[in-house]
């Protein structure tokens, strides 16, 4: 009971490298330990084996004559006598070596997967950043201030780590006059998002000429460029506007290609789709036709044009869409405010989406300023 070996097995020996006379009657258990094992037996596991008498699955380390170490793991148990006094320790030494080779080995292999996993991190965050770099580009850094129109704009990421093809701009033509357009390229990543650069600077060369003719300018360009590859095209809303400043009144006149239709609020609170006779995608066919729309904003009237990304996310589910209804019931809430105000709370519903956003959206509101007077707060 004092540790002292008087049986060993020949295994045992031949770990330790020691004969049987140097063992047996010569060295306690505890003198085959290392010194850790030394202080760990003596705090812990001595004092556990006469409270319970027993101790199992301990890992320790005994030490070779000669120099070395063998991980173990040690199981003791106190036989008693009849009287029921302890009498001996019975203790078995199981070999631990490849068990601890593969511990080390999954710590190395753990250790490998922690740096791959922060440099994975790391790319990661890299590319995030160079992605919403690049989508910035393909963005107007500001919207300018236009006499006579009160504007606003907004783009919502669906995922940092694709690039969206949504497109706007509101930019001078002549002194008097504006071009404004709002699309949606097919697709996403890089080649989308090299398709959004052709019909961004497309549209703004063509902007002399009407709105028709430049969707049929940007339709003849994708459609050069990509029909006879990997087909590439996008929908779009481009138009012109002039301001009366001196009735407030703001004429537009825009033209659609396959695009979702333009959203006319009134400031009475009346709302309706401005749909057009069009449907073409931009970029599918040689030639295409692309009608012409008309509107005039009274003080306090707004046009909103956005892309699919806010009208298809997904509300419950993987069926219900937020839809254009829902869209038209918000919309007529903000009636009488300003292309700010609603363009503010259309970012707060897509924040509100999460993950269900699989699309980015962007918006463009559009509005005659009411006089300062009639202006509501809401």
């Amino acid at each position: 009971m004092d540790g002292t070996i008087v049986k060993v097995n020949n295994t045992l020996l031949d770990w330790l490298g020691l004969p049987r006379d140097a063992v047996v009657g010569r060295l306690r258990f505890v003198d085959l330990l290392t010194v850790g094992g030394k202080l760990y037996h003596k705090t812990h596991f001595a004092p556990l084996l006469r409270m319970q008498g027993e101790v199992g699955g301990v890992a320790l380390e005994l030490k070779r004559d000669g120099g070395g170490r063998i991980p173990v793991l040690v199981s003791s148990v106190v036989k008693y006598d009849d009287a029921g006094g302890p009498v001996l320790v019975r203790t078995t030494v199981f070999d631990a070596r490849i068990r601890r080779a593969y511990e080390e080995e999954l710590l190395r292999e753990r250790k490998a997967a922690e740096a791959a996993r922060r440099q994975a991190e790391g790319d990661r965050a890299r590319l995030q950043d160079a992605l919403a770099v690049l989508q910035q580009s393909l963005l107007p850094a500001t919207i300018p201030d236009v006499p006579g129109l009160a504007t606003a704009a907004y783009y919502h990421t669906a995922s940092p780590d694709q690039l969206g093809g949504d497109f706007y701009d509101v930019f001078a033509i002549e002194s008097e006059c504006w071009g404004f357009f709002l699309g949606d390229v097919c697709g996403k990543g890089p080649t989308a998002a090299a398709v959004t650069s052709v019909a961004r600077y497309t549209l703004r060369a063509a902007a002399m000429h009407d709105p028709t003719a430049a969707l049929g300018t940007l339709n003849a360009v994708l459609h050069e460029r990509y029909a006879g590859g990997d087909l590439r095209y996008c929908t779009a809303v481009f138009g012109t506007l002039r301001s009366d400043l001196e009735t407030g009144e703001v004429t537009l006149r825009f033209a659609s290609g396959g695009h979702p239709p333009p959203l006319l609020i009134r400031a009475d609170g009346s709302c309706e789709f401005l749909f057009s006779e069009d449907g073409t995608l931009i970029g599918i066919l040689p030639s295409s036709q692309f009608p012409l729309t008309d509107v005039t904003l009274g003080p306090g009237d707004m046009l909103l044009l956005y892309t699919d990304g806010l009208t298809e996310a997904r509300v419950n589910g993987k069926r219900d869409l937020y839809g254009p209804e829902a869209l038209r019931t918000l919309a007529t809430q903000y009636a009488g405010t300003s292309p700010a105000a609603l363009v503010e709370a259309l970012s707060a519903v897509l924040a509100g989406f999460g993950p269900r956003l699989a699309d980015d959206t962007a918006l463009l509101a559009l509005g005659a300023p009411l006089p300062v007077r009639q202006r509501s707060v809401l």
